[in-house]
């Protein structure tokens, strides 16, 4: 039983490695920064959960594993969300290439002059000049 596990926790490992190497050539290789950050967020976030998952396969300790779910649930929270803060300030800045977009729904919401959602809360104030 232990050389089976040995094995998948091998394949885990190797399987994880693989996604955040394609995750990295993604980050170099890809046009523009939207799908540089989907290359950075979604193969990242499941090579680490599949190298955790083997790690926890090869290892066989609650601590590291408890551990390693620490890290999976923490990087699972903060990935999407700075993936969207990015985003959506690149776009606030004028940094998306409009000719890659199929469909921009942000297009009616964010006031390109202020950056912001007209009448959504904000304090009407003149822009800087």
């Amino acid at each position: 039983m232990n050389d089976v596990l040995d094995v998948v926790g091998a394949v885990c490992l190797l399987l994880g490695s693989l996604l955040s190497l394609v995750a990295a050539i993604g980050v170099l290789r890809l046009p523009d920064l939207l799908t540089r950050m989907h290359a950075a967020t979604k193969p990242q976030v499941l090579g680490l959960v599949l190298v955790v998952l083997g790690l926890s396969l090869v290892l066989r300790s609650p601590s590291a594993a408890a551990l390693g779910v620490v890290v999976v649930l923490a990087q699972m929270v903060t990935a999407p969300v700075a993936a969207h803060m990015v985003g959506r300030a690149s776009y606030r800045a004028g940094q998306v290439r409009d000719d890659l977009l199929v469909v921009d729904e942000l297009t009616g919401e964010i006031d390109p002059d202020l950056g912001r959602r007209p009448g959504a809360g904000w304090p009407e104030v003149d822009p800087p000049r």
